[in-house]
């Protein structure tokens, strides 16, 4: 008997791969996309609807057809500069549309939800590598939308048993190793496929904001997971809640963080190719160094990142992006 998993934007970039990691384990992926910022051509392992999580009609025909065991919730916006721009935009999308799922959920009987999160919730890091006890101070309304579902999710527990995993993940890279899938964000703010695109040429260079960090080589530095390792502790997080019936809240890190050199190093290693760059200035809350602790992951979803290392995450992405070049 087929088990059906709802994944809210999943035809976007750690939603595809999650869809397809899923197919792989035996589900089948229901995918709710509005395709404002996803992708038609990345779904691939279910049915698709495209409709939004505002939308009650869709979202219960959905609950009423397929039965879903459980809800991945990936729908959201997800630049920090807008969010400064737009703040509401971002809590109407965000913590509103949440909450419509939510209502839904509840009203069709499905016990379980895991939340695409962020460590954008804990705002300038106060130790490092950063826990999950860690002060939760976000600085953008991105990240304090983030929080906000968080803190529902605990209220929807208390009120109605529904259990969720939060997972807060710190810099998604790389693509699907079999070249299926990648990253194709539309605008692209993200340093590797920046990095990449300025050794192809697609765009003049990459720009270095800040180089006087007090870090080894004076740029900032990320802890970088690659996109099939989230896909898989999203799986792992569903197959915990089933077995645990337990509510949590866990970081998705390596332990170990890369220099914006360093990317850039890499890529020219794997691309054989220059990657033209100009230094810019800071960008205001841009802390030096985000790591993250993520033992409770492994101790609690006995996840291990065994795709996460530099060499594999840049190859994939140049992989990707370079069989993708017109010509």
């Amino acid at each position: 008997m087929e088990q059906y998993i709802l994944v809210t934007g999943g035809a976007g970039y750690i939603g595809s791969h999650t869809c397809k990691f899923l197919h792989e384990r035996g589900y089948t992926p229901v995918v709710l996309d509005n395709l404002v910022y996803g992708h038609r051509s990345a779904v691939k392992w279910g049915p698709f609807i495209e409709g939004d999580i505002h939308d009650q009609g869709v979202l219960g025909r959905i609950f009423s057809e397929y039965s879903p065991a459980a809800v991945i919730h990936f729908a959201a916006f997800a630049y920090v500069g807008e969010s400064m721009l737009a703040p509401g935009r971002y809590y109407r999308n965000n913590v509103a549309g949440t909450l419509s799922l939510l209502e839904s959920m509840r009203q069709n009987g499905c016990p379980h939800l895991v939340f695409s999160s962020s460590c954008a919730t804990y705002g300038l890091p106060e130790t490092l590598p950063l826990v999950e006890s860690h002060p939760r101070k976000p600085i953008s309304p991105y990240g304090r939308s983030k929080l906000m579902v968080e803190e529902i999710l605990q209220d929807y527990d208390s009120a109605h048993g529904l259990k969720s995993v939060s997972l807060r993940y710190f810099n998604a890279a790389g693509a699907d190793l079999a070249g299926e899938l990648g990253e194709d964000h539309a605008p692209e703010t993200h340093l590797i496929p920046l990095a990449v695109a300025a050794a192809l040429g697609t765009r003049p260079e990459l720009q270095i904001f800040g180089t006087d960090y007090p870090t080894a080589d004076g740029t900032a530095v990320r802890d970088f997971v690659h996109v099939t390792d989230l896909a898989a502790a999203h799986v792992q997080a569903l197959e915990f809640l089933a077995r645990q019936e337990t509510s949590q809240a866990i970081n998705l890190g390596t332990g170990r963080g890369y220099s914006v050199r360093e990317i850039v190093r890499e890529v020219g290693r794997v691309s054989g190719r220059e990657v033209p760059v100009v230094r810019k200035e800071r960008r205001a809350g841009d802390p030096p160094v985000l790591v993250a602790d993520a033992a409770k992951a492994g101790r609690l979803l006995g996840w291990r990142p065994t795709r996460s290392d530099l060499p594999t995450i840049i190859s994939s992405a140049w992989k990707w992006h370079a069989g993708r070049r017109p010509g």
